[in-house]
């Protein structure tokens, strides 16, 4: 404008009234909470009928061009040059006909901008035609009221929709950001954050580029949206390069003639795929224990339906970039904490394992197999010494609670006083030596297997406490009020005939069907054939990699040994027999005089127990003697499976000279077994 120009302009608007008026009118405006268009629509006539002006409104520069935001009376074409003069002198600029005044957009920042397009805004009107004039500066002094009034109610109400629109945002990224941790899979989870991303951004396609740090390349996941393919780029190649690089949030666009080298057009061109517009945000993760943080990736999205990405969206995938690191380290830990556990449960599982080829065991195996896929309660009966707890555990860990507690507790140990707070816990100060609360073995066993070994040594109180137990599912501390639900699967083992002691009344009978659900017997080792060896054999190779020594082997009088001996004491004797052996033999061929078994052999006879077998042995040495070998030859068929040539072969003797001593010994032999000693001769 040039100083000292006299311009018309109406007579009624008087310096006093003006801005007052003007003030009113947009703050009763303000008040409905209109949105900007709403708000512009209503003001703009107000604003220019205090100019004393008819036709006008706000323009805007959009992509360097200039186009009406809001408008009055006639779209006569407006002067742009004015315009742009007003905007570069940064005051209210006239001519004959047209007065342009910029807006005030310092109260805006660039984050509060309405549109990204728009670089500049300006106040636009035509001059009435009246004769008279005013003096140029006070003309221009009411303008530049107007105008930074008007700025101010706009600054005001984009701030405010731009406040609503980020709440609305954060509350999304939040519901979406709970949703990612409930995901366990890498692919579902990236594919889930980009669609969330492609959803609040509202863009065509959007992409998590994890950095792998040993190759220097970006991989794309998921692959801008591609099915079944996989995106890999230089780490420094592209936007994603800068972001990765700088470690700051960028955003490109094609129509603001931003540098198109920026781009990766070969990407573009592999996947027939047109970049307009583009912003990516660095990724940042502190991992697990560490205080500093990590750049892990980065997080882009592209193409605007609405063209152009602003700092608003910049804002909004910094927050999901920041919540998808948490969920993808996250992911990560509990994959990795997942794998741990899972190794630990199979090498706890494999630590102890139910070995042995004979049928009583493969039955075992599979009846406990079948009862690990329920939450029966089972009884294992068995001779001490026989692997009850073992059992047990291979019932644990082939059911679903095996990444649960394993607790073991011996009945027998627990003397009455101590039974009710071992089992169930006491609070602090329950008696004389309780300084502070313990939980019992019921709730240590939580989601897991409580394991009560020689159940039928307890007393008779702790009987009635454990049916309490079993029948509520719920434990109350010694001390305590607070009845605590317990999910425990309950195995119990003995070697006591329950049977008997129930009816010697020293056991309870409901105690007894509520643990006999389901129940297992394990055979002595005497009656389980070959089995001896097989568990020989183990138990030499796992006390030799303890040691740190070559395996040795069993000679022929050795496994003689073993298949002849008694073993009262069952696997638990053989264990200690083979570890002895491990430290004490030198050589690397066990024989028989290394094993040191000085009880009794004949351990198969079918007639019993061993003591039972010796004391029905007759005093004559002859008879003594054909017992034996009858005893003996059992045991031999009885280890081959009924395999007649197997057993002969046990022996040391062919087919036909077995048949010959079984009938001089008086043994049953079918009929074929006859001809075929017949046939051979």
């Amino acid at each position: 404008m040039t100083h000292g120009q006299n311009l018309p302009y109406p007579d009624e608007v008087g310096p006093d009234g003006i801005e007052v008026r003007l003030s009113l009118e947009i703050f009763k405006t303000l008040q409905s909470n209109f949105s900007r268009s709403e708000f512009l629509v209503s003001a703009i006539p107000g604003v220019l009928q205090s100019m004393g002006s008819q036709v006008g409104g706000l323009v805007c520069q959009r992509r360097g061009k200039w186009d009406r935001e809001c408008w009055v009376g006639e779209k006569t074409p407006f002067p742009d040059d004015l315009v742009s003069e007003a905007l570069d002198n940064g005051l209210p600029t006239c001519n004959e006909e047209w007065f342009a005044a910029p807006l005030d957009a310092g109260h805006l920042s660039d984050d509060d901008l309405p549109d990204p397009s728009v670089s500049a805004s300006a106040l636009v009107f035509r001059l009435a035609s009246r004769d008279g004039s005013v003096d140029s500066s006070r003309a221009s002094s009411r303008v530049r009221s107007a105008a930074n009034l008007l700025a101010g109610a706009l600054d005001r109400i984009d701030s405010h929709d731009r406040h609503v629109r980020r709440i609305e945002q954060l509350s999304m990224v939040l519901k979406a950001a709970a949703q990612w941790q409930q995901i366990g899979e890498d692919e579902t989870l990236l594919e889930c954050i980009a669609n969330t991303a492609t959803r609040l951004l509202r863009c065509e396609r959007a992409s998590i580029f994890l950095w792998d740090r040993r190759r220097s390349k970006l991989i794309g996941r998921p692959a801008l949206g591609v099915e079944g393919r996989s995106l890999e780029v230089d780490d420094d190649a592209g936007v994603v390069g800068e972001v990765l690089r700088t470690g700051e949030a960028k955003i490109w666009s094609f129509s603001s003639r931003d540098d198109e080298r920026r781009v990766n057009r070969s990407v573009d061109e592999s996947l027939d795929f047109k970049t307009r517009s583009l912003v990516a945000v660095p990724m940042v993760s502190r991992p697990v224990g560490e205080q500093r943080e990590e750049t892990i990736g980065v997080f882009e999205a592209i193409n605007h339906v609405d063209g152009e990405f602003d700092s608003l969206d910049m804002s909004v995938l910094s927050d999901l970039a920041l919540h998808a690191a948490v969920a993808i380290e996250s992911l990560r830990t509990r994959q990795s904490l997942r794998e741990s556990r899972d190794r630990l449960v199979s090498d706890a599982a494999s630590a102890s394992p139910l070995l042995g080829s004979h049928r009583s065991i493969e039955m075992i195996r599979n009846s406990a197999k079948k009862v690990a896929a329920t939450d029966l309660n089972v009884l294992v009966l068995g001779s001490n010494g026989t692997g009850k707890e073992v059992l047990a555990r291979q019932v644990h860990y082939e059911s679903k609670r095996r990444h649960g507690p394993f607790i073991a507790v011996n009945c027998a140990a627990l003397v009455e006083s101590l039974l009710e707070s071992e089992l169930f816990g006491h609070e602090q100060g329950a008696f004389t030596d309780a300084q502070q609360t313990r939980i019992g073995k019921f709730e240590l066993a939580k989601g897991g297997t409580l394991f009560l070994d020689e159940v039928g040594d307890l007393s008779a109180g702790g009987q009635a406490k454990l049916l309490r137990v079993l029948e509520d599912k719920v434990v109350v501390r010694v001390g305590g009020a607070t009845a605590i639900p317990v999910d425990v699967r309950v195995i119990a083992a003995t070697n006591q005939p329950l049977e008997q002691r129930i009816a010697e009344k020293r056991f309870r009978e409901d105690l007894f069907f509520r643990l006999n659900v389901v129940s297992l017997t394990l055979p002595p080792l005497s009656q389980r054939g070959s089995d001896v060896i097989e568990l020989a054999e183990h138990f030499l190779a796992q006390f030799c990699y303890q040691i740190g020594r070559p395996v040795p082997t069993l000679d022929d009088t050795a496994r003689q040994a073993l298949l002849s001996h008694a073993w009262p004491g069952n696997i638990r004797e053989l264990r200690n027999t083979i570890e002895r052996v491990s430290y004490l033999c030198v050589e690397q061929t066990i024989e028989a005089d290394d094993l040191m078994l000085n009880g009794p052999t004949g351990a198969r006879a079918p007639r019993g127990s061993d003591s039972a077998f010796l004391a029905s042995l007759p005093h004559t040495l002859g008879e003594a003697t054909r017992d034996f070998q009858v005893a003996h030859i059992e045991r031999a068929i009885d280890m081959s499976g009924g395999n007649m040539t197997a057993a002969a072969e046990r022996l040391g003797l062919h087919r036909s000279n077995l048949y010959r001593k079984m009938r001089q010994l008086g043994m049953p032999t079918s009929a074929s077994e006859a001809a075929d000693e017949n046939d051979l001769g």
